[in-house]
């Protein structure tokens, strides 16, 4: 069993996410949907649980709940800017990010799809942070070419995880 944290984020792509589920449970991938608190006025939670069989995940358990399996790789997907940079920063100061800051240092594979405006990706500290992830070894998903940006996350997932899992 491959699970897959796909961590979403409030950007308007966010209640799109229900597409990249599903392409990452055709790929085999058991899918543990966490959002950041904003996010979940942005997706449609019981929709997202009927689809992944699983609890959308937004805050840290309690002693009495159970463990969630862990990640075996993670997609961040919409990523917003605060995200990213918070991440870079290793600011943890939220449940989606408390665990996106410890997968680099265990070697989890971590992808992130950014859907930032012109605006805020023509900053500096923007620019520095998408460096300070790649020299993590974080995959960013940059649009270069358009096309459909979930399928495009899902290439950089198997890249990520070839070889280093069963599938």
């Amino acid at each position: 069993m491959r699970v897959l944290y796909l961590v979403v984020c409030a950007a308007g792509a966010a209640a799109d996410v229900g597409r990249f589920v599903a392409l990452a449970r055709d790929d085999g991938w058991v899918v543990q949907v966490v959002a950041t608190p904003s996010a979940l006025d942005f997706i449609d939670v019981p929709a997202l649980e009927r689809q992944t069989g699983r609890p959308v995940r937004s805050r840290y358990r309690k002693p009495h709940e159970p463990k969630p399996p862990r990640a075996d790789a993670f997609v961040v997907a919409p990523a917003t800017y605060n995200t990213i940079n918070k991440f870079a920063q290793g600011i943890a100061d939220t449940y989606a990010l408390g665990v996106l800051a410890e997968a680099p240092g265990l070697g989890i594979p971590v992808v992130v799809l950014p859907f930032v405006n012109e605006a805020l990706s023509a900053r500096t500290a923007y620019r520095r942070s998408l460096r300070d992830l790649r020299a993590d070894g974080v995959r960013v998903v940059l649009d270069q070419d358009g096309g459909d940006p979930w399928r495009r996350a899902l290439g950089e997932l198997r890249a990520a995880t070839a070889g280093s899992l069963e599938g």
